[in-house]
C-alpha cells in the first residue's frame, strides 16, 4: 500500500484520535515498514513479529497522546520500534549475565525512510513467490538459519535447498528489476 500525503495521514490520526476502532487504518498503511524495520534489527522472525505487535499494542495505546508535529507518523513509530528493540536486548542481557556486543539497535534511531520504504518492498515481493522458495528465503534471511538446517526441516537436500534459494532470489532480482524499470518509464513533469 503506497503511503498516504500528510494531510490524509492527519486525518487518519485524527480519526483514530477520536475512535481507537479506526486505528486500524494506520495499521494497514504502516504494518510492512514498521516490521521491515524490526526485522533488519532482531533477525529473527519470532522477535520481530513480537516486537511489531508491541510497537501497534503502544501505538494504539497512546494515539491520544500523539501530536502532529510535520514528521511522519511512521517516524512516531519507529521511536516506539527503536525503544522496545532496546529493551528487548537490555532484557536479553541481563537474563545472560553479560552485556551484549554490537547492539544491532544502535542505529535504530536514524531510520532512513527510503531503506525502509524498500525493505518493506521487498517484503511484500517475497511474499509472492512460490511457497516452497518463500519458505527457505525467509528461514535462511529472516531466521539465519544454514542450508543444513534448512534441508533438514523441510525434508530436502543441502542441492534442493540451494536451488530454491538460488531460483528465489532470480524471481526477486527480476520482480526489482521490473519494478524499477516501471518506475524510472513514468513521466516527469507538471500534472494538469
Amino acid at each position: 500500500m503506497p503511503p498516504t500525503d500528510a494531510h490524509d495521514e492527519r486525518l487518519l490520526i485524527a480519526a483514530a484520535q477520536k475512535d481507537p476502532a479506526r486505528f486500524t487504518d494506520l495499521y494497514e498503511e504502516h504494518f510492512e515498514r514498521v516490521y521491515a524495520f524490526v526485522a533488519r534489527r532482531l533477525r529473527n522472525r519470532d522477535d520481530a513479529e513480537d516486537v511489531t505487535s508491541e510497537v501497534f499494542r503502544d501505538a494504539l495505546a497512546n494515539i491520544g497522546k500523539f501530536e502532529y508535529r510535520g514528521a511522519p507518523f511512521a517516524s512516531w513509530l519507529y521511536r516506539i520500534a527503536s525503544n522496545a528493540i532496546a529493551d528487548r536486548w537490555q532484557h536479553a542481557a541481563r537474563e545472560q549475565g553479560a552485556a551484549l556486543a554490537g547492539d544491532p539497535a544502535d542505529d535504530s534511531t536514524h531510520a532512513n525512510p527510503e531503506a525502509v520504504e524498500s525493505r518493506a518492498r521487498l517484503f511484500r515481493q517475497v511474499a509472492t513467490l512460490p511457497a516452497d522458495q518463500r519458505r527457505v528465503i525467509e528461514m535462511r534471511f529472516a531466521e539465519g538459519r544454514s542450508i543444513a538446517e534448512i534441508a533438514r526441516e523441510i525434508g530436502r537436500s543441502s542441492g534442493a535447498v540451494k536451488q530454491l534459494q538460488f531460483r528465489a532470489i532470480q524471481n526477486l532480482r527480476a520482480s526489482i528489476e521490473k519494478h524499477a524499470g516501471a518506475k524510472a518509464k513514468k513521466p516527469v513533469g507538471k500534472h494538469g
